[in-house]
Parts: structure tokens; C-alpha cells; sequence
């Protein structure tokens, strides 16, 4: 199955522009060849699926290179009869209607408007790995919508089944393999029944972009192959489908942050949303593919994320979570450095966690984190707010200030260690060390004393010996932690441990060593929560229980998992009599009874609000105190 692409799509908007602008002379004609020849060199070889297809393709190349710098020659000298600087403007004196006309993109001759068109089609989603890919859905399916695509929560009934794919491990995965054999299976049981229209298989995201060629001539069925910074192109990579070719556009973006969509949500019965603030991430550890899968870093405009905000706000959401890569260097540019609303401090170097460093040199200028953070928990003082996933080397005391300040941003900070080894840090190019770590934690835990603490550790990391390992056991015994992720390292292509480490802790051990990790962290997980025994929280209600319908589930101020039993309980502290029952989005003042390493369990006591809740909290305090 051959693969296809649009060069008219790829091609930065500048580039079009200029060759639609030339195109009014002969000789100007000819430079726009020129360009064109040279971004299909550039570009063209890499989405020419088979060794065939490749080899004629570099053929034709090698024959038309003299002519190429014969023509660029030709058009150079002719340069001072083309363009003058103001034409490439936005905000220059050339009509706005006639540059807008002319960066239209030329027409392709078997791809008409209508093509786009969903035209009912069923799309059937599946997502994998982080909270990232559950926002990247939601993009993907606002601008599916907008051509006219309908959403099938039933598999069996899609027109179209699109994958939502991670590529951190190599668990992740296999997932989709298996997976894309019973697509297989399913597409050919369509393509037997004369009435209904073959199904279309997409691949989006991570894997999407880092095993591009693999999926296509792995498994012969996939369509689609879309990256994470190409989904305005869905619409058009399904109508080349058509032709019976697969389509794939997986090209990095340098400023792609889909600020002016407005992402349709998945599952409309949860009170809780994500909202993406930034994509890609600079800080290359030598363990982690998200930069050559995700790109560099760019941040979304602080008005688009506050617009969203708010749009969740109108709907009832009682929780958005701000998410990136790397979430706490944010920093928004959009508005220039000499407007007006930069002071002094938003024009400084990024300021670093004390002792941690960075494989790249600070950036200046642009409203940072502490900002949007300020402004987003100011639109809705009833909405939590929650961030992730941020690097301990971006915690400036601003950060720390508001959390303890505004009571709608939730006490619970994701701190990623990834070992507790210095030796192993290094390696991991971290940008820091075991002990400015521990210190950080102390610092963080001075400021806001009843801080929860969440963190990634991975097992057996290149090189990690047993005694690295237990400093790592010691780590999670140290900080008692509320909340761990451990993970058997996994290594990806591309990455700098692929090409510079040995991958030589054997499997065996690596999952001896998660079991480690695990129970050390299960070990003092189980002491934190039986110490809030007795303790009066809010919890916001998110459904029914896994293992009851009889119980509801809902999360604390630190993002524990709370138990309680459902039924009707007082509106409010005083309403004795006023009873109602417990639905999704509600605030319920528990009182703990009981917990594991995982859970609570609590008893219902009466409706709150978050305002209120702490507002009698605070009283308390001050009672005691005095």
C-alpha cells in the first residue's frame, strides 16, 4: 500500500505565500519550481513507504538537480524585479483581501472541498497513555466535528476507528499491536459485506510519529498515520483514503498549540476536564522520547487558555486540570516583549529550583506559570485547579505562594523523581542531584505545611546498580509520598540513552526492583492515610464505585480516592432536615473512617461548597490557635 502526502498542506505558510506571489512571471515561475523541488527532496523521500517507491523517487531527484540550480541560478539574478519586503508583511500597506487571496493552497486536482466533508461518517475513538492524548482526542474530535463527522461509542458501527497512541514504553505499545489485529480483523469482515463502507484505521499520536513506516507496512491496514502536531490535516488525510492509499503527515511543529480550538470533551458525565497550556519539551532526558515525538516547547496565549476556562466554567465543571510536558515552564510570548503588561520580573531568565540546572540556556521574557496560574484560579473560586506534569527544576516560590493562598488550587504537587540515586540522575541528565531534591521537598513542605505528594520512579535505568537502587527505596521512605508511579525502564529509539548508554539491568531484575519501589511506597502510603482518620475533607463526587453501585468515589484536596456510602444527606452543615441525594460535581464534607495505600473510606456528612468548606476550615484553625 503506497503511502501519500499533499506538499500544498506541509509547506509552511511564509513558502506558500511566496511562491503564490511569484507566480504572476515567467522568471518568478521558475524560483517557485525551484522552492517546490527543493521541499520535495527535503521532505518527499521520507513519506515514500517502500524501497521502490524510494529509489525512483531519488532517481528523478539526482536527474532534475542541475536543472533545479540552473533555475535557482536563473532566479536569483532576477530577484530585484520579484517581491519587495512588504508583500511578506501581515500588517503592511498591500491590500489584506489580495494576500489572503493568494495564500489560499493550490487546488489538488483528485481532492475537491467535498472530499472533507464527513458526511455522517461514525468515528470511534480509543486513547492510550497520559492525560495529554485524552486533551489530543478532544482537539482531533472538534475539528472531525466541524466537517461533519459523527462520534459512535460502539466499534462495531464506525465508519471510522481512530487510535489515540503513546509511545513512552514499549508496553504501551504492544497495546495498540494487539489492537490493530483485531481492527484487521474487523475491517475485513466489513470489506465482505457489499452495503456498508470499508472502515477507515488511524493511528494519531506518539507512536503515530515515531514508528510511522512500521505501521504502514507492518499491518497493511492502516490508513491514517497522523502526529500530534498534524491534526488540523485529519480531515484530508481520510479523503486521500479514498483512493485506496494510505495517508501520512507526522511533521513537527514549531508553533502548532491549536490555541483557537475549542476542544469537544469525550465523556460528557464527568464534572472534571483537561485543558493543554503547552506542547513538546526541551529538556531532553536521555531516558524520554516525548522531544523527538512532542517537538520543543510552545506555549498556548494565557487569553486562549482562559477563554477555555471559562467555557468549562459555564458548563458546570467543577475541575480542569492544566497539562503539558512540562508544565510549570510555561511561558506565554504571544504578546511581545514591549507590551505594556510586562513588568520588570515577567522579562527576567526563568527563575530555577535552587540547585537544579537545565541542558539549555534560560529563556527571557513572557507571562510564566505563576501568571496563568494567578488568573485561572481567579475565573471560578467553586472550580479546583490541578497541573501536570510539571520538572523540579521549575517550582519558583510564586508558584508555591499561590497554591497555599488561593484555596481552589489543590494541595497536591506531581514531583517526578525518577530515582534517588545522584549517580543515576546524572545519567539520566536530570539537572539534579539527590540531595537538592530532598531539599526542594523541604522547602515546599515549609511553605505549604499539609502538601500532598505524587512522583514517577523508574526501575532500572542504565547502569543502575543495587545500591542505586536502594537509594531510590530510601527516596520514597523519605519524602512518603501520597501517591507513585513506578514503571521497569523501557528504551526508546531516538533517545539519548539509545545511542550513548547500554541497556544492561536484565528484565527480571527490573521488575524485582518496581516490586521494591512499590512496596516501600504501599509501606508509608498506608501510614498517611490512616493518620486523616477522623478528619473532615472535601470530596468531589465523580461517580459510582468500580466495585458498588451501592458507593460513590470521589477525590480529595490531595487527588486520594475517596469511598463513601451513597444516599441522602442535609444540603448543608445546619439543613437537618433538608436531605438530597449525592450526584456527579457535588462537594461532600466526609469524615474519614478508615484507608489502605490507595484509598479512604469515609461517611457522608453534608453538601458544601469549596468556598465555604474552607472558609470554616480557616475559622477552626484560628480557634485553635488562639
Amino acid at each position: 500500500m503506497a503511502a501519500c502526502f499533499s506538499s500544498h498542506v506541509l509547506l509552511p505558510v511564509f513558502l506558500r505565500n511566496y511562491m503564490s506571489i511569484l507566480s504572476n512571471s515567467v522568471k518568478k515561475r521558475t524560483l517557485t519550481s525551484c522552492c517546490r523541488s527543493t521541499f520535495y527532496k527535503n521532505n518527499a523521500y521520507w513519506f515514500c513507504n517502500s524501497k521502490k517507491s524510494r529509489k525512483n523517487l531519488k532517481v528523478t531527484l539526482t536527474q532534475n538537480s542541475k536543472r533545479q540550480h540552473a533555475s535557482a541560478s536563473f532566479a536569483k539574478t532576477n530577484l530585484k524585479e520579484g517581491p519587495t519586503l512588504k508583500e511578506f508583511i501581515a500588517k503592511s500597506t498591500v491590500g489584506e483581501s489580495q494576500l489572503k487571496e493568494e495564500s489560499i493552497i493550490d487546488n489538488v486536482s483528485y481532492l475537491h472541498d467535498s472530499d472533507f466533508v464527513g458526511s455522517g461518517r461514525k468515528v470511534y475513538f480509543e486513547v492510550y497513555g497520559c492525560q495529554m492524548n485524552t486533551n489530543d482526542t478532544e482537539i482531533a474530535w472538534s475539528l472531525l466535528q466541524e466537517k461533519g463527522f459523527k462520534k459512535t461509542n460502539n466499534i462495531k458501527e464506525a465508519d471510522v476507528v481512530l487510535l489515540m497512541t503513546c509511545a513512552i514504553r514499549d508496553n504501551a505499545e504492544q497495546k495498540i499491536w494487539n489492537k490493530l489485529d483485531y481492527l484487521t480483523s474487523l475491517k475485513k469482515a466489513r470489506s465482505r459485506g457489499t452495503s456498508n463502507p470499508p472502515i477507515k484505521i488511524g493511528i494519531l499520536g506518539c507512536m503515530a510519529e515515531r514508528l510511522k513506516e512500521e505501521i504502514v507496512e507492518r499491518n497493511k491496514l492502516v490508513d491514517v498515520v497522523c502526529g500530534p502536531d498534524a491534526y488540523r490535516d485529519l480531515p484530508r488525510l481520510l479523503s486521500t483514503t479514498n483512493s485506496g492509499q494510505a495517508a501520512i503527515n507526522v511533521i513537527l511543529s514549531l508553533d502548532e498549540t491549536y490555541a483557537d480550538v475549542m476542544p469537544l470533551r469525550i465523556n460528557n458525565t464527568t464534572k472534571s476536564a483537561y485543558i493543554s497550556i503547552m506542547r513538546g519539551c526541551d529538556n531532553m532526558c536521555t531516558y524520554c522520547i516525548v522531544p523527538f515525538t512532542r517537538g520543543r516547547e510552545r506555549s498556548r496565549p494565557i487569553s486562549s487558555i482562559l477563554e477555555e476556562v471559562q467555557s468549562l466554567s459555564d458548563q458546570g465543571i467543577k475541575q480542569v486540570t492544566l497539562l503539558g510536558q512540562n508544565v510549570n515552564s510555561y511561558r506565554d510570548t504571544s504578546e511581545g516583549v514591549d507590551h505594556a503588561m510586562y513588568d520588570e520580573r515577567t522579562l527576567q531568565e526563568t527563575q530555577m529550583s535552587r540547585g537544579f540546572k537545565t541542558v539549555y540556556k534560560l529563556k527571557k521574557g513572557g507571562r510564566r506559570f505563576s501568571d496563568l496560574l494567578h488568573r485561572v484560579a481567579l475565573i471560578d473560586p467553586e472550580m479546583r485547579v490541578r497541573f501536570t506534569s510539571p520538572h523540579p527544576k521549575d517550582f519558583p516560590d510564586e508558584v508555591l505562594h499561590l497554591i497555599n493562598e488561593y484555596a481552589n488550587i489543590c494541595n497536591q504537587i506531581h514531583l517526578p523523581a525518577q530515582s534517588g540515586s545522584t549517580q543515576v540522575l546524572q545519567a539520566m541528565r536530570r539537572g539534579y542531584t539527590r540531595q537538592s531534591y530532598l531539599e526542594l521537598v523541604d522547602h515546599i513542605r515549609a511553605i505549604i505545611p499539609d502538601i500532598n505528594f505524587s512522583s514517577d520512579f523508574i526501575a532500572g535505568f542504565c547502569g543502575e546498580t543495587e545500591s542505586d537502587h536502594e537509594d531510590t527505596v530510601s527516596l520514597i521512605k523519605q519524602v512518603k509520598y501520597n501517591v507513585c508511579y513506578t514503571y521497569p525502564y523501557s528504551m526508546r529509539q531516538k533517545t539519548k540513552a539509545y545511542h550513548r548508554l547500554t541497556d544492561d539491568v536484565a528484565h527480571d531484575v527490573k521488575c524485582r526492583r518496581v516490586t521494591d519501589l512499590v512496596n516501600a511506597f504501599r509501606k508509608e502510603a498506608v501510614k498517611l492515610n490512616r493518620a486523616q482518620i477522623g478528619q473532615q475533607q472535601l470530596i468531589l463526587i465523580e461517580g459510582e464505585s468500580k466495585r458498588s453501585q451501592e458507593e460513590l468515589a470521589g477525590r480529595n484536596d490531595g487527588n486520594i480516592k475517596v469511598i463513601m456510602p451513597n444516599g441522602l444527606i442535609p444540603s448543608t452543615s445546619t439543613g437537618r432536615y433538608n436531605n438530597r441525594g449525592m450526584q456527579v460535581g457535588d462537594y461532600v464534607v466526609a469524615q474519614i473512617n478508615d484507608g489502605n495505600s490507595q484509598v479512604l473510606k469515609a461517611t457522608p456528612l453534608f453538601h458544601s461548597t469549596l468556598q465555604d468548606f474552607h472558609q470554616q476550615q480557616r475559622r477552626q484553625q484560628e480557634d485553635i490557635a488562639s
